[in-house]
């Protein structure tokens, strides 16, 4: 089962170890900016610099990931709490 947090993580389940919310609005904009700065790449013939957008964007996925992971777990240990953008 999927823990919200590390259990060695010096936060607690009252005081996250990391702001989810916040973390999800930032992979998100990552990997929109990346997906487009990665097309900009492609079509302007700069194929290196399109395959370094792609790993960016490789990475917001992975973490888009972990962080949805998280905030499921963060639901079944508190159900019904509301969290703001930044716990």
């Amino acid at each position: 089962m999927t823990r919200s947090q590390p259990r060695r993580a010096r936060g607690t389940v009252g005081h996250a170890h990391s702001a989810l919310n916040l973390r999800l609005v930032l992979a998100l904009f990552g990997l929109v900016t990346m997906s487009v700065f990665a097309i900009g790449a492609f079509r302007a013939g700069l194929a290196w610099l399109g395959v370094l957008c792609v790993l960016f964007v490789v990475v917001a996925v992975v973490d888009l990931i972990v962080i949805q992971r998280r905030r499921a777990a963060r639901r079944r240990e508190q159900p019904g709490a509301r969290h703001s953008l930044f716990e």
